[in-house]
């Protein structure tokens, strides 16, 4: 592992390309630090305090939205559209094909389509929040135009950062927008370290060293079933062609348990943001009842049960819902088939459809359990342990831990096909 990392400083290619992405996530932080103008930061501070839910809803801006940056959006606007590009995909056959069977240039007509969707849910998002902000006396505005400005200003800086993220991309050692995303997490972790620690009781002292165990463990965990697959047996008969024999080969199908990522959590996450968001506008009103409805909204957090367990719900309902949209075994079986393969034990065609979509839904099940595992379960260990000053959540462990994996990957491919080109 050390020999590897030096590895890849001594490489100039390799090098120049880790040296332009910290450049590009330095240029992310220096936009992440300049905030928008008059922001009253106590009332700011004071708001997330009483909103978890915006806590979490800054781990996905990278960290830009607690000091109301001009990238306080981050790259979640571009998640959206490509998130809603996909299950497009689902709705319209032609767009199916065009997506995941098209050419490379008509691929990138789709990505095109998903960056121009991009901009106008940006602005309505920043003038939603914008709204929200200015109706909490958080931040100010002279006049509407001032507010539209500021709008126009964020969607502006957030389509500069994913120009940013693809950018990163480009250098094929990662995905870009996970790095903005993942840096936003480590950069919050020494602070929160240090902050837990000072302000802990010293009588808390054993339920501080729990919480770190327990946490510890729950990233093991998350690198294990990450990594996790079942791998399916592949035979291919032999063919004759002229004088030449082909196939007869013997390789295997993987199929991983988290076939869906972290996007069950963030489309969770999504749907459990509207009861807060509509709480805190109609906390604004002087109707009584609108008071009411708006108080009870607004209790509707994570220190509810009734929120960790549709929380957990909705989860392992969209991981069931995302794995059948992106694995298809009806497809895999016919192309298996076309190109002379079989599943040992199962005839071609729709005995292996069958058997492989029965297998999916196994696999699906227990991923589906852990994902929904991971996201509550640093919110029990907060209740649990009555440490609160963390603010590290089951989504922000699962993104720092798949980042951290696919970057090793892509980083350790690009090392053995330098070391592959000078043998």
């Amino acid at each position: 592992m050390l020999r590897n990392f030096f590895a890849l400083f001594r490489s100039p290619d390799l090098r120049k390309k880790i040296l332009i992405v910290l450049a590009l996530l330095a240029v992310f932080r220096i936009m992440a630090a300049i905030p928008l103008p008059d922001v009253n930061t106590e009332k700011l501070r004071a708001f997330f305090q009483a909103n978890q839910f915006f806590g979490l809803f800054n781990v996905f801006t990278g960290g830009a939205f607690n000091n109301i940056s001009i990238v306080m959006l981050g790259v979640g606007p571009y998640i959206t559209a490509s998130i809603i590009m996909q299950l497009l995909t689902m709705v319209f056959p032609n767009l199916k094909e065009f997506f995941y069977e098209g050419t490379d240039k008509e691929r990138a007509l789709f990505e095109q389509y998903t960056r121009l969707a991009t901009i106008p849910l940006a602005f309505l998002q920043a003038f939603a929040f914008l709204n929200l902000l200015r109706s909490q006396g958080i931040i100010s505005f002279s006049s509407p135009f001032n507010l539209i400005r500021d709008a126009i200003l964020v969607t502006t800086a957030c389509f500069f950062l994913m120009w940013l993220g693809e950018l990163m991309t480009e250098q094929k050692i990662g995905n870009g927008i996970s790095f903005i995303i993942f840096t936003g997490i480590v950069i919050s972790l020494p602070k929160e370290i240090i902050q837990t620690i000072i302000s802990t009781d010293p009588t808390r002292i054993p339920n501080m060293i729990a919480f770190f165990v327990v946490s510890l463990l729950i990233i093991i965990g998350v690198v294990f079933i990450s990594q996790g697959q079942r791998k399916i047996p592949v035979s291919y008969a032999k063919q004759v062609r002229g004088t030449k024999i082909y196939g007869g080969a013997d390789t295997y199908l993987p199929l991983r348990v988290n076939q869906a990522g972290m996007i069950p959590i963030i489309f969770a996450i999504s749907i459990l943001m509207f009861p807060q968001m509509i709480g805190n506008f109609l906390s604004a009103s002087q109707n009584s009842t609108l008071l009411r409805i708006a108080l009870t909204l607004k209790n509707f957090n994570s220190t509810s049960w009734l929120y960790l367990i549709i929380y957990f719900t909705l989860v392992c309902l969209f991981t069931f819902f995302y794995t059948s949209i992106t694995f298809e075994p009806e497809s895999i079986a016919d192309n298996l088939q076309k190109r002379g393969g079989f599943i040992p034990g199962y005839r071609p065609g729709q005995t292996t459809t069958n058997f492989l979509s029965n297998t999916s839904r196994r696999i699906t099940l227990f991923g589906a359990i852990f994902l929904g595992l991971i996201a509550i379960l640093p919110i029990i260990l907060a209740k649990a342990t009555g440490i609160t000053t963390m603010a590290i959540s089951g989504a922000s462990i699962l993104i720092m831990v798949t980042v951290a994996i696919e970057t090793i990957e892509a980083l350790e491919a690009q090392l053995i096909m330098r070391e592959y080109e000078i043998s």
